[in-house]
This record gives C-alpha cells, structure tokens and sequence, in this order.
C-alpha cells in the first residue's frame, strides 16, 4: 500500500537549539538526516514523507526546503515564519514558488499566553496563509484545544490538521476532557488529525497498544477515515520505540478498516491536505 509519513523532523544537533530534549529523551540528542530515514522508510515501505519544522526559524524553513531539493523521499515541508510580522505577506510571497513548501507551523504548545492562535496579529498571519495556498499545522497541548474551533470556524476555507492529536495525556490514563474538547472539531470539514506521537506521550518504557486504543478510536470517532492521517514523529519516536512499532500500532488499528479507508489514511487524506 502507498504509504506516506505526514510527520517527521530533521536536524542538526545543538543542545542549545534542542534544549526542549530532555533527559529522558537522551537517546536523540544527535543528528538526523534524509539518510538515515530513507533506510528506516524502505524497510517499513514507506514511500515519502513530509519534514516538519522542528526550530522557530527562517533558517529552519531554508534548512528544509534545501533538503528536499537534494531528497525526493521527502514530498513536502512545513516550515516556520513569524506569523505575526506586519510583512507576513511579503514572506509567504517570497517562498510561494518552492513548490514542496505547503506550509508552516508555531509551536504554540510552548506559549505562555495560552489562546496566541486568537490574538489579531496571529490572526493576520493565519489569513494571509490562503492567498498561497498554504496549510497550518497546530502543536497544541490539550488545555488549547479550547480556542480552536474560534480559529477554524473564522477560517473556513483554510487546511488545519491538529499535530499529535494534541498530545492527551495517555500516561496518567486521563481522556474524558481532551475528548470532549477535542470532539468539538467534529462539525469542522478544514480541520484534519494526525495520528501522531502517541507513544512518547504514553510512559515511555511500558506503553502498550491496548492503552492507545481509547485515544485512537476518539479521533476516529471525531474526524472520520477523510480526515485523518498517519505520522510517525521519528525521530522523537525513537525515545519510545522503533519505527516498526509506531506504524505497526496504526497497521493493526486500522486492519479491519476498508482497503479504501485505509489507503485515505496512510496517503491519500495528506496528499489531498498537502497537494502532495
């Protein structure tokens, strides 16, 4: 089956540019780069990806884009731009002819000021995106999924996908809450979820597949197989589990699915979403 990972990051190592890795995480304060995953997407056959900023940084989109120039593993790039700069426009101008740019991420999991996606400039910045056609990824914690429907519903007719199906809390086995505010979304036809980086927000040395489930079967529930897709979050995974195990938990979730369902979930719904 084609098969594309709708989330993966690479980089350059520098404890003070990663200093968000912790210790627990150890195990990936070191470079990751096209070569290393074109091995790991062969052998899961895997057929290409989409690179996703990992630092906040003109620089970090440049770094991207120049890999996926040289890489034709990777299909697309979300990159970064400062979204509520009065020249928002003039950026999204100045990049809209790379063609494997489709779009940008903030990581607004790390704001002080919680409902950021709200305030008027980063509005400015989230209005400017369509004229180019291009999509918004949402790092969010659980306690922002609150704002979100404010945002999507004053943007109808811009592509949202939430990252992380904004990381529930799977390791305290909480979900009542992230699920009601995340079924929200339901009604929202522009916002898709990435099945993504559950494993490192499970305990990271004993998660297992039966405790995914619930989380799995609420986004299913809330965003339908049209509106889902399959990530992997390497190398962040690799502080949980091999590549093997992340897509084998969606590979035997989705087993009993459609061959059609499933093909929308492991490529179709992100190319579609990215103009792969």
């Amino acid at each position: 089956m084609y098969t594309i990972d709708s989330h993966q990051h690479f980089w350059k190592y520098s404890a003070e540019e990663h200093s968000w890795i912790g210790e627990e995480m150890a195990v990936i304060r070191k470079d990751f780069l096209p070569e290393q995953l074109a091995a790991v997407l062969k052998e899961n056959n895997v057929n290409g990806c989409i690179a996703i900023q990992a630092g906040q940084s003109m620089a970090e989109t440049d770094f991207l884009l120049g890999l996926a120039i040289e890489h034709d593993l990777i299909k697309g790039v979300v990159g970064w731009a400062d979204l509520q700069s009065p020249n928002i426009e003039t950026v999204l101008e100045q990049y809209a002819p790379f063609k494997k740019l489709k779009g940008f991420r903030h990581i607004l999991q790390g704001e002080t000021q919680r409902d950021l996606m709200l305030q008027p400039s980063f509005l400015r910045g989230i209005d400017a995106l369509a004229k180019y056609d291009f999509t918004y990824d949402m790092l969010i914690l659980p306690d922002q999924l609150q704002y979100v429907p404010a945002l999507v519903s004053r943007f109808p007719d811009q592509r949202f996908v939430i990252d992380h199906m904004a990381k529930p809390p799977i390791k305290k086995h909480e979900i009542s809450s992230w699920k009601n505010d995340i079924g929200l979304l339901a009604p929202y036809e522009n916002v898709y979820c990435k099945l993504s980086g559950m494993i490192t927000e499970a305990d990271l040395q004993h998660w297992t597949y039966e405790e995914l489930v619930p989380y799995m079967d609420v986004v299913t529930e809330t965003f339908g197989t049209g509106r889902m897709m399959y990530g992997s979050d390497w190398p962040v995974c690799l502080a949980a589990g091999e590549y093997a195990e992340v897509i084998g938990i969606v590979k035997t979730y989705f087993s009993t699915f459609s061959r059609h369902e499933q093909s929308l979930f492991f490529a179709g719904n992100a190319t579609q979403f990215y103009r792969l």
